[in-house]
This record gives C-alpha cells, sequence and structure tokens, in this order.
C-alpha cells in the first residue's frame, strides 16, 4: 500500500474556507487512492468551475481543468486514448448537474471507465452563495430572497434511470465509508457516480454538518444489483424522507465504452503509441472538401 503522502503536492495556500468540507473529500480521497496503490504517475484528475473543482490544485498528479461543466467529455476522452489511467472527474454539484447537466447525462449513457465524483453541498459557493440544482425548496439566497421554488435535481435518481453501472451517496462527516465507497467506485470497470454530501460553512446555513448528520441513513438490507429498489430509495427525498445513504446500484453486466466501442480489440496500446496513417488521414480530410 501506498504512502497518502505521495499524493501531497508540497506546502501551499488552500483557498477554501476554515471547516469546508472539501477538506475532508480531499483527505479521504488521497487515503482510498493509497490504499488501491493506484500510481499517481497514472492518475488523472479532471475538474470543471468551483470551489470543489480546486481539489486537483491541491494533489500530487496529472490534471487536467476544463470549462465550467465541461469536465466529463475531457475525462471521457482521456479514458478512451489511454485506458491504463485511473481517470476521476469532480467538481460541485452546480458544475456537474447544472452547466454540466447535459455531459452528466450521455457520459452516463456512454458508459466510460471513469469515477464521477460530485460534491454536493446544495449552493454555489464560488460565486457566493447562489441556489444550485441540488438546493432544497424555501432555501433563501440573495438571488432568492423569497426562497427556491424549484424541485430540486435528483441526480441518483436520473443516474439509475439511465441504467448508469455504478450510483452511490454518501456524507464526508462518515470518512471512513466514504472511502470505502470510493474504493469501490474507483475499481468499478466503467462509469461510477459518487455524490458526497458536505457543507459550506460559510454561504449555506441550513445544510450543516449537523443537519446532514439528522437528515441522513445509511442503506441496510438493500440489494445493489435490484435497479427498481434501488430507483425507489432514490426518490424517497423527493417524497420528502431523509436521505439515504450507501451504493444504490450496481450492473455488473453493462460493458464499459472501450470495450463496446472495439477500440482495443486488435491493438491493445493506448492510441498515443500508435502509429498515424497519413495517407488515410489525407483522404478524410479532403472528403470534407468534396
Amino acid at each position: 500500500m501506498l504512502d497518502e503522502k505521495v499524493f501531497y503536492p508540497g506546502k501551499l495556500d488552500i483557498a477554501w474556507c476554515p471547516g469546508c468540507g472539501n477538506y475532508g473529500i480531499l483527505r479521504v480521497l488521497q487515503k482510498a487512492l493509497a490504499e488501491l496503490d493506484i500510481d499517481p504517475h497514472n492518475l488523472v484528475m479532471v475538474s470543471g468551475i468551483g470551489q470543489a473543482a480546486k481539489l486537483p490544485h491541491y494533489f500530487n498528479c496529472h490534471y487536467f481543468n476544463g470549462l465550467h461543466g465541461r469536465a466529463l467529455p475531457a475525462a471521457f476522452a482521456i479514458s478512451a486514448v489511454n485506458p491504463n489511467l485511473t481517470v476521476i472527474a469532480e467538481s460541485g454539484d452546480g458544475d456537474m448537474y447544472g452547466e454540466g447537466g447535459n455531459h452528466f447525462l450521455h457520459t452516463i449513457r456512454r458508459n466510460p471507465n471513469i469515477t464521477n465524483i460530485v460534491h454536493n453541498n446544495m449552493v454555489y459557493g464560488l460565486t457566493k452563495g447562489q441556489a444550485s440544482p441540488t438546493s432544497q425548496r424555501g432555501f433563501k439566497t440573495p438571488v432568492q430572497p423569497a426562497g427556491v421554488i424549484n424541485e430540486p435535481f435528483n441526480p441518483l435518481a436520473v443516474a439509475i434511470a439511465l441504467d448508469a453501472s455504478f450510483v452511490a451517496r454518501t456524507f464526508i462527516g462518515e470518512a471512513e465509508r466514504t472511502k470505502e465507497i470510493l474504493k469501490q467506485a474507483i475499481r468499478h470497470p466503467g462509469y461510477a457516480l459518487v455524490d458526497i454530501l458536505q457543507p459550506c460553512v460559510t454561504f449555506n446555513k441550513v445544510n450543516t454538518y449537523q443537519w446532514f448528520k439528522e437528515n441522513t441513513y445509511w442503506l441496510e438490507g438493500h440489494n445493489p444489483l435490484d435497479r427498481r429498489a434501488a430507483f425507489s430509495r432514490a426518490i424517497e427525498e423527493s417524497e420528502g424522507g431523509k436521505l439515504p445513504l450507501g451504493i444504490f446500484y450496481i450492473n455488473p453486466n453493462k460493458v464499459p465504452y472501450n470495450q463496446a466501442a472495439g477500440i482495443y480489440e486488435t491493438d491493445a496500446r493506448p492510441l498515443f503509441q500508435r502509429s498515424v496513417d497519413l495517407e488515410k488521414l489525407k483522404g478524410l480530410l479532403q472528403s470534407y472538401k468534396e
């Protein structure tokens, strides 16, 4: 097992507020990767824009920072061209489910071999406290002074409805359980969603550490292979219940993108190691001129 310190980039000024849940996610992810013996050289993290998206800044690994909401297509491409890499796409609930909502849907459909970690604090923290897609009804902000009137986006229900091959939710206040779920997600062949509930201590005074402790519970006796049962659990929050935590759904039979597309059937080398047939490339370019 690796020492988690291999993922520490050295002394840095971290731009998160004291007490932010992002600190816990950073440490738990470093521990999970160390226990899985993931070499930093073979790890690529991809993020968009936001406070959560800064996490790879404080990580010793390869890193691609995309546009707001655009982490998933970049992560998908990286995984497709080099299947030897461990690819993690991570950002906040606004970046992934709001600006990146369309990419979220279609990445699930394609089932690339990536882990999608979403820091869900139910608010936009970087831009100082607007409601996010997961903000609850009645949540008041400077932009929504009368309270949010929209139905909160339910990422787990959407993912299960689209037959995502791994769907889980956890709470960063439960560090050990979060670590174990992250390890399972990273090992999973195909797309894996881990929605991590975390407080924003500055701009969300409602969904605090205490609130999450009182309004969540861990799934017990749940069969993650049962899709109908998983969907039923995922919509409990929409019906006014507490938020379940744990692994909701796993589809072990869903074929990952690279295998389904046959990219490596005849040549196991990553695409960047293969030679380019310049004549075929010229012919392709010429076809667009005709």
